[in-house]
């Protein structure tokens, strides 16, 4: 038989044993119950009025905060807006600027010579290359000759009679050329249409 000492330490043993067996997470979920349940236990001694008063001042804090945030975009956007406005034409006028140059170097030529043939000529290849340049910035003629007559691209400054069923509806003569720019009419053809 075994005497008391012997029992003792068999007790002894078996709570080391136990907590050996005890997996660490359930450990720790007792930890975090313990902890959860004083942080609940310090808040129920806390008076409710300063329970609701910190959190109004945590709430007037994150609000102060967003607004802070909101009037800074509002401030960028606005920066960035009118910087476009100023500066949104630069490519444009970059890219118009060798134009010029040769509209200049025309000029000066045209004083040296008599022939208007090669005045002709030369008008004719500024002509092509500002159009390569507004075609590059997106912009593009409409077309008008043999074209129907569309109140989306046309404008109607008059209407000649007599031109036949054929004609009817159709555009006869373009008094000045419409422009799109990226498929929005910048500028509406003035046509003539036929009756």
């Amino acid at each position: 038989m075994k005497d008391e000492k012997d029992l003792n330490n068999e007790e002894e043993l078996k709570p080391d044993e136990m907590a050996d067996e005890t997996p660490s997470d359930e450990v720790a979920d007792n930890e975090e119950a313990a902890e959860k349940e004083a942080v609940a236990n310090e808040e129920e001694k806390k008076d409710p009025l300063d329970v609701a008063l910190d959190q109004i001042a945590e709430l007037k804090d994150k609000y102060l905060r967003q607004v802070a945030e909101f009037d800074n975009y509002r401030k960028r956007t606005l920066k960035e807006r009118a910087e476009l406005i100023l500066n949104g034409g630069e490519k444009t006028i970059t890219a118009l600027l060798p134009v010029i140059d040769d509209m200049e170097r025309a000029i000066a030529n045209g004083e040296k010579t008599d022939d208007p043939q090669v005045l002709r000529e030369g008008m004719q290849l500024i002509y092509q290359k500002l159009m390569k340049v507004l075609e590059a910035q997106g912009v593009s003629k409409i077309e008008t000759d043999g074209a129907d007559f569309d109140t989306a691209l046309h404008e109607a400054v008059a209407l000649v009679p007599g031109m036949g069923d054929d004609k009817k509806g159709k555009v006869i003569d373009c008094m000045a050329t419409g422009y799109k720019l990226n498929e929005k009419v910048i500028r509406y053809a003035k046509v003539a249409v036929g009756q």
